[in-house]
Order: C-alpha cells, then sequence, then structure tokens
C-alpha cells in the first residue's frame, strides 16, 4: 500500500522529537536478546501528523525489524477482519509456512483471514478473537531474527472485529517479540462499537500520546525550508494563524506556495487566509472543478469504492474508457488528490472524506448500488459488496434482500454477528416482501443471541408473531428465544414462551422438542409454584420411555436431573442417565456442539452424575465438553461453563486446589463476554464453596462481596445452591443470627420437593448453627437429614449426614457415629469430606492415626485450615 511521503523534507520532524524518540525505545527494547514487545498509541486530530509520525517510526524499525504496516479506511469499516488481512498479507501469501502459521484453528481463522470459504455454521466470535491472538503470537515468534511489528494507521476506522483483536492482543504483548503501534483520531469519531476496543488499546499501551498542532516557530521553520531563506517570520506566523498549525493544512498551503508564490505586494495575512481556505472542509474537493468532469467522476467513484481497490474498477464505475481514466488519473496525481498506483490510494484522508462528501447524494446512492453489483461481477463474496448495499436507499428490491442475507450469513461465518445484523437490520428497511419478513425476524434474531439477547427477544418475538414460518423453524425460533430469556434471567418468560409453544404445536418431534424445553426452564427457575406437580407430570411422561429418539433422550435426562434434586435413591436417577445415552455417551444431536438441542441436555446429565457420586461419568463428560469446545473454537461462554462444570467436578472430589483454578480460569473467560451471567453465579458461587472448604474464609468474603454473591439471587438455579453455600458462608465469619435467616430461607428447596442433602445441605450448617441456641430443633434437623441422605443413599449423604449427628449426639454416642461416617466416607469420592471425618474421629477418640491420616489426606486435598487443626492436634 502506498502513503503519502511526510509534507517536509529532512530528519526530525518538527517538533516531534520526544514521541520518536519513544519510539526508538520501543524497538530497542524489542531488538534485546531477551525481546520485550510492547505498544504505542498515537492519537490526535485529523492533520495533526500522525501518517507523518508512522511513516518515520516505520522507516526507523524496517533497518532491524519486519515490519508489517496498512491505513483503515472509511470504505472498510463494515468489512470484518480487513484491517487483519491486511496487516498479515505478506504472511498469509507464504504458502509454505501457512500451515504452521494458522495452527489448529485453520477451519476457525481461515474464513476470517480469507484464505477458506466460510462453513455453514456460525462461528464463535470469542473462538475466532483467540485464534488470531494466537496467530499474532505464531507469526511474532517466527520472526525473531528481525522482530515483528505491526503498525496501523487511522485505527478509528478499522472494523470492529480487528479492533477486538487488537484489544485482545494487548495486555500480552509485553510477553511476545512483536511491537504493535497504533493512530486514530479521537474516539468520538469512531463507530460506537469501536470505542471500548480503542479505549482499551489505549488502557494497554506502554505509551499513548497525543499529537499537539505545531507552534509558531516550528511553522516559521517549514516556511524557510519549503521557501527558501527568504521568507520571512510574519509569512511563517501567517501560515500558523491560518492553519492553527495543523501540520497537514500547512504542508499544503506551502505546496500551493511553492508553485504559485504570492504577489510580493499583495496583503500577506489575507493571502494566507484565502488560501487556507482551499485546503480543508469541502474546499478541498473544490479544485476537482477545474480538473473537468473526468477526473472529478473518476475521484467520486474512488471515495466511493474505497482504498486499495482497482483504479479500474473506479474508472468502470464512472463510466471511463482506459484512455479517459489515464488522462483523469494523471490530472488527480498532479493536483495531490491520489498518490501514484493502480489501486484507489488518496493523498490523505481529510481529501479521501472531502471528495466523497462532495459527491452529490443521489449519485453517491447509485454508486454504491452499482459498485455493489461491479464487485460481486468481480467475484468478490456478498460480505464484500455488502458494505455498499447498506449506503443504498429502500426500495423493495428482493435481490438485494437476498444478496443481505447471504451476506449475513457469510458474516456469521466468520465470527461478526455484528456485521450480520447490520446487514439483516438493512434488509427489513428495504423490505423484504412479506412471506420473508418472518425469516429475516430470525435469521436477525439468531444472529444477535451471541452479542444482544434483548435484540434476540425481540426479532424472535416478531419473527413468531408473523406468518411465514413453517414448525420446524418456528420450534427453532421458539427454542431460541428461551435460550436468550434464559441468558438475560428471565427464566419465567423463558419456561412460557416454550410452553405456549408446545400447546400450540401438532404432535410429533417439533412438540416433544418443546415439552422438553418447557420441562428445563421449569426446572432451572429458582422459585416455582408447582414444583412437586412438575415433577409428577415430568415423572409421568418420561418414566415409559426408551430413550429411542433425541426427544425421549431429553426427557429422560430432565426426568434424571429432576430425581437428583429431590433426593430420589441415587441407583434409580443413574439407570434414567444411562436410558439418555447411546453406548455411555450423548447421542449425535445431543452433543455439546449442536445447536439444535442445545448444549444444557449433555450439561444436566453430568450435573446428574457429580451429585450422585458418580465423578468419573461426570469428569469424562466436561472433559469431552472443554476439548470439543477448544477443537471447534468455541471460546466464550460455552468455554466458560465447561470449565465451571469441570471446576464442580474437582470441588466434588475434594482436589480443592484444582478446582479453585478451574474455577478462576471460568471466571476470566465469563468475564470476556459480560457480567451477571448464569455462568458468572454459578462459578462465584462453587469458588465461594471451595474456599471456604479450604478454610480461606476471608478470601472467600472478598470474592463474595466483589462479585455481588448474595440476595437477592436470579430466577435462575445457580449451581450448587447459593442459599446453603451464603449461609456457610456468614457461619464462618461468625456471623450467626445472619447466618441462620440465610439457611431458613434455603429451606425453600424443601418446599419444592428437593431433598438431596448433598446439593443443598442447609440442614447439616442450619443444626450445627442451633446446636446450643435450640438443640430440639438442632436434632430434629439431623434426623430429617439421615431420612433423606438415606433415601438418596450415595456414600457422601450418608457420611455427611451421620457426622452432622454426631455432632449433636451425647459424648457416648458420638465416636460410633463419627467411625461409621468413616466407613461411608471411604467408599465416596468426596476425599476432603473423609478427611474431615477422619480429623473428627480423631478428635473425639484421641486416635492419633486417625488425625494422621486426616492430616495428610487434607494437605492432599488443599484443605489447609483442615490440615493445620489435625497438626495442632498432633503437636
Amino acid at each position: 500500500m502506498t502513503t503519502t511521503p511526510p509534507p517536509w523534507p529532512g530528519d526530525p520532524l518538527p517538533e516531534r522529537e520526544l514521541e520518536l524518540a519513544a519510539a526508538d525505545r520501543a524497538v530497542d527494547a524489542l531488538c534485546r536478546t531477551r525481546p520485550e514487545g510492547g505498544l504505542l498509541v498515537y492519537s490526535g486530530a485529523a492533520g495533526i501528523g500522525k501518517t507523518s509520525v508512522l511513516a518515520r517510526v516505520r522507516a526507523r524499525a524496517a533497518e532491524r525489524c519486519t515490519v508489517r504496516t496498512t491505513r483503515a479506511d472509511p470504505g472498510t469499516t463494515a468489512v470484518p477482519f480487513h484491517t487483519a488481512r491486511a496487516l498479515f498479507a505478506p504472511d498469509l501469501a507464504d504458502t509454505d509456512g501457512l500451515a504452521a502459521l494458522l495452527g489448529p484453528h485453520r477451519a476457525l481463522v481461515g474464513p476470517a483471514l480469507g484464505l477458506t470459504t466460510p462453513g455453514d455454521e456460525p462461528a464463535d466470535p470469542q473462538g475466532v478473537q483467540d485464534a488470531l491472538v494466537a496467530l499474532t503470537a505464531r507469526a511474532a515468534r517466527r520472526h525473531r531474527a528481525r522482530p515483528l511489528v505491526l503498525v496501523l494507521d487511522d485505527a478509528h476506522w478499522a472494523d470492529g472485529e480487528s479492533l477486538g483483536w487488537l484489544a485482545a492482543l494487548g495486555p500480552r504483548l509485553a510477553r511476545l517479540p512483536l511491537l504493535l503501534v497504533v493512530a486514530h483520531r479521537p474516539t468520538e469519531h469512531a463507530a460506537e462499537e469501536s470505542r471500548p476496543h480503542l479505549d482499551a488499546l489505549g488502557t494497554a499501551a506502554r505509551l499513548r500520546v497525543t499529537l499537539r498542532a505545531l507552534s509558531p516557530e516550528a511553522a516559521a521553520g517549514l516556511t524557510r525550508r519549503a521557501l527558501g531563506t527568504g521568507a520571512d517570520d510574519a509569512l511563517g506566523r501567517a501560515l500558523w494563524d491560518a492553519t492553527g498549525g495543523s501540520p497537514y493544512e500547512l504542508a499544503e498551503l506551502l505546496a500551493r506556495l511553492r508553485e504559485h508564490p504570492l504577489d510580493p505586494g499583495a496583503d500577506q495575512a489575507t493571502a494566507v487566509r484565502e488560501l487556507a481556505a482551499t485546503v480543508r472542509g469541502h474546499r478541498l474537493a473544490d479544485r476537482l472543478g477545474g480538473l473537468g468532469p473526468d477526473a472529478a467522476r473518476l475521484a467520486w467513484a474512488a471515495a466511493v469504492l474505497g482504498a486499495g481497490i482497482p483504479l479500474r474498477l473506479a474508472a468502470s464505475l464512472a463510466g471511463l474508457s482506459p484512455g479517459r481514466q489515464a488522462t483523469a488519473t494523471g490530472e488527480l496525481r498532479a493536483a495531490r488528490v491520489l498518490n501514484p498506483g493502480d489501486t484507489v490510494d488518496f493523498t490523505h484522508p481529510l481529501v479521501a472524506g472531502a471528495v466523497y462528501d462532495a459527491v452529490p447524494r443521489s449519485l453517491r446512492t447509485t454508486f454504491h448500488g452499482r459498485a455493489a453489483w461491479l464487485l460481486t461481477a468481480e467475484g468478490h463474496s456478498p460480505a464484500a459488496a455488502a458494505r455498499h448495499l447498506l449506503e443504498v436507499h429502500p426500495d423493495q428490491d428482493p435481490a438485494l434482500v437476498e444478496q443481505l442475507r447471504r451476506a449475513a450469513r457469510e458474516h456469521l461465518a466468520v465470527g461478526a454477528p455484528d456485521a450480520a445484523r447490520r446487514c439483516l437490520e438493512r434488509a427489513l428497511r428495504e423490505p423484504p416482501e412479506h412471506h420473508l419478513r418472518a425469516h429475516v425476524h430470525h435469521e436477525l434474531g439468531c444472529a444477535a443471541l451471541l452479542t444482544s439477547p434483548a435484540d434476540t427477544v425481540r426479532h424472535l418475538r416478531t419473527a413468531l408473531e408473523l406468518p411465514g414460518l413453517d414448525d420446524t423453524l418456528r420450534a427453532d425460533a421458539t427454542f431460541r428465544l428461551a435460550q436468550a430469556l434464559a441468558h438475560n434471567q428471565q427464566m419465567r418468560e423463558a419456561s412460557l414462551s416454550v410452553a405456549f409453544a408446545a400447546a400450540t404445536t401438532e404432535p410429533g418431534p417439533e412438540r416433544l422438542r418443546l415439552q422438553a424445553a418447557h420441562f428445563m426452564y421449569d426446572a432451572f427457575r429458582a422459585t416455582e409454584d408447582d414444583g412437586p406437580g412438575r415433577s409428577r407430570r415430568l415423572a409421568q411422561l418420561a418414566d415409559p420411555l426408551a430413550g429411542e429418539t433425541n426427544a425421549e433422550r431429553a426427557l429422560l435426562t430432565l426426568r434424571a436431573f429432576d430425581g437428583m434434586l429431590r433426593g430420589e435413591n441415587h441407583t434409580v436417577v443413574a439407570e434414567f442417565c444411562e436410558r439418555a445415552f447411546t453406548d455411555g455417551h450423548p447421542a449425535p444431536g445431543l452433543g455439546w456442539t449442536d445447536t439444535a438441542w442445545g448444549f444444557e441436555y449433555p450439561c444436566l446429565a453430568g450435573i446428574t452424575y457429580a451429585w450422585i457420586d458418580e465423578l468419573d461419568r461426570a469428569e469424562e463428560l466436561f472433559g469431552e465438553a472443554v476439548r470439543a469446545y477448544e477443537i471447534s473454537g468455541w471460546s466464550g461462554g460455552h468455554l466458560a461453563f465447561a470449565h465451571m462444570l469441570t471446576g464442580a467436578v474437582l470441588r466434588r472430589r475434594g482436589r480443592l486446589a484444582e478446582a479453585e483454578t478451574r474455577l478462576r480460569e471460568s471466571l476470566r473467560l465469563a468475564d470476556r463476554i459480560g457480567t451477571g451471567l448464569p455462568v458468572h453465579w454459578d462459578a462465584v458461587c462453587l469458588l465461594v464453596d471451595t474456599l471456604l472448604a479450604r478454610g480461606r474464609t476471608a478470601d472467600a468474603q472478598r470474592l463474595a462481596e466483589a462479585r455481588g454473591f448474595g440476595p437477592p439471587y436470579p430466577d435462575a438455579m445457580i449451581l450448587p445452591d447459593a442459599p446453603s453455600v451464603h449461609g456457610r458462608l456468614l457461619l464462618a465469619l461468625g456471623r450467626t443470627d445472619e447466618a441462620v435467616a440465610a439457611l431458613e430461607a434455603a429451606s425453600a428447596m424443601a418446599e419444592r420437593g428437593r431433598h438431596n442433602p448433598v446439593w443443598a445441605p442447609w440442614r447439616r450448617d442450619l443444626a450445627g448453627a442451633l446446636a446450643t441456641r435450640d438443640p430440639e430443633r438442632a436434632r430434629a434437623l439431623t434426623r430429617r437429614l439421615r431420612v433423606d441422605a438415606e433415601r438418596f443413599g450415595t456414600p457422601t449423604a450418608l457420611g455427611m449426614a451421620l457426622g452432622c449427628e454426631a455432632a449433636l449426639a451425647p459424648a457416648g454416642a458420638a465416636p460410633a457415629l463419627r467411625a461409621r461416617a468413616v466407613a461411608h466416607l471411604e467408599e465416596s469420592p468426596a476425599r476432603d469430606e473423609l478427611a474431615r471425618a477422619r480429623v473428627a474421629l480423631g478428635l473425639a477418640t484421641g486416635d492419633r492415626d486417625q488425625l494422621h491420616r486426616g492430616l495428610l489426606l487434607a494437605r492432599t486435598c488443599g484443605a489447609d485450615a483442615l490440615a493445620e487443626q489435625a497438626r495442632a492436634a498432633l503437636a
């Protein structure tokens, strides 16, 4: 890509010594034996000299480094990943090293970089971004001999997808042999979705510089350099007054004065002001008028097409023959409108913007429409042409609607849902033919699912109200609507939406799918009008099923999950899980990355296994989830959820340190996509529970306060029972009265018919809190806990119940109960519970062997406070 040379010769640039010195230091750090990467950000108003500074940075860096550079353009803002493709163009052209550069996610990142044809399914935006970050790291390591420097000018016009990649890359640059140099105008000039990315780049930068206007002294020095030593300070001052110290306007005026010196007898200040008016705003384009209609029309066509497009296409759009194109091109170059070259390259963004603004409005719209079809005829994808279609006036054109829908599908397939949304919103304004409007709203709702649940809800509701969707699409729209409502913490609305659709759908697979979703979202609700009644209806529907179809398997999975929460015998619950699987695994269509049914069903099966002591099965399932999402490049909410579930299994095993690490990773991933989502509540709840099990009460309290963990809770079930965990935290903090109130609130689980003593162990903790103030109530709680544990039947439940009973039993009966608790927990996968039971038995009986074994197991689990208690007792 050609760039405008600096407007004045010589070195250094006037009053830019400190800015360039900072770049020199960054390059020095990059070229050390142990390279240190970084990020430099230069910002400033249009014409302030950002491009000139970057030109000098590139020139100096090129002596020792591999430099990749591009300038964003208003015409590419709506083209996803355009800037990323431009920066890596030389590396992507190296066919020998391309496979190693793309790495394991070629299928994910290849379409985004224009190397492979997009697939039919939407790509995960977060996964594509992460794959680009990994690709950048590999590119940086390939260029160790001559470290890599990426230079992006006019970043405020870069596409949002590329800016998101650079913003994600920013905090990691210090650990990479890579220097990123970015220049942009103030963020208010950027598209709204791009501003947070520019702010993130500024935050991550090792140096952020705002370029200022030149001083009168600098203007006088430049005047003498350009016009000769005979130019006096008065002329320099007049030039500074007329331009405000803008380097671009100053350079343009000096170029004009070199060609057409001022009349010696003229009033210099007045003449300079009049001349300055021709190099700013709409007057920039006035000089086209003196070049003839062909030059003006070619410049207009070039401004519409944008930078990098072949000039022959601009000439075709302008209706010029090759001969007339050559003449017009020469005139535009002589007038400093275009740079030399075969592609569109304006001498300055201000010139390009002024020329674009000068295109008559009706002609501009016509040019955009013709440009879209011209690019399509040249073999460009619908997505490449779509940016022009966005500028065309609505005209009820079915062909335009179809092209925008194809472009939206392509945008989704490369991981650019915002671009897809823009296309579909524009298609609605066309508008589509009546029978297609529901389809476009459906597609728009699906496109917004990952970025805007509220927009998803609005469009899918509209799609369901309009005619045109068949039963399959209506079921799909309803299912996705429920997903969006659940994602937005509207569980009741999610349940009602699928319930209504199920009631109005003819019997068949789609109706069963909706019925299953209705049971699922009711089960997910934190509060429910008739939980026991729902459980009965689910049992009546699911118990006779053999699991021959996915609808049946989904219902059986829900039946197993509900049975686990209700505390039914664990062997019965396990049998329902087995009937829901095929050869011990989720059936095709019900896997982790299958979108028709969603990931909830294998998730529920794994959670069920985790709480019936079948932790090997649960760990296998959740390990498959992590691998499936990593291989598929799904590194957003799905991967965050998979890490959270794996952390839950580790917590259940008593591998507390590993559980903490996995849960913190889940939170890190979840934070990238928003706050307050269901995965945040689950991960925080589990992490608080894990920290309490480790004895790190202060850390648990800080986490709970920082994350707002506590009432009021969302209308969505939290994994495990949040009021029980919050009550335990309050007990650990010594806030017994508050703890009792919180644990009493947790008893609502029992009112819903949910008596699993491991999922919601509120009775155990409440009994301990009431042991001295209300011993009779405490004993009643332990008796019911024992009944629930014997009904559920897992070794973990039985051991926990016996340990609770022992804590309240007479001194003579306690040792036998504690010994029975240890015997049960020896059969349990919950190693931290066994360690706790051994230490309690050792303290009750003075058995040093039990204390010693409890100490070793507590250390292995990471239960630090328990280990210290055992060590002190042994001492």
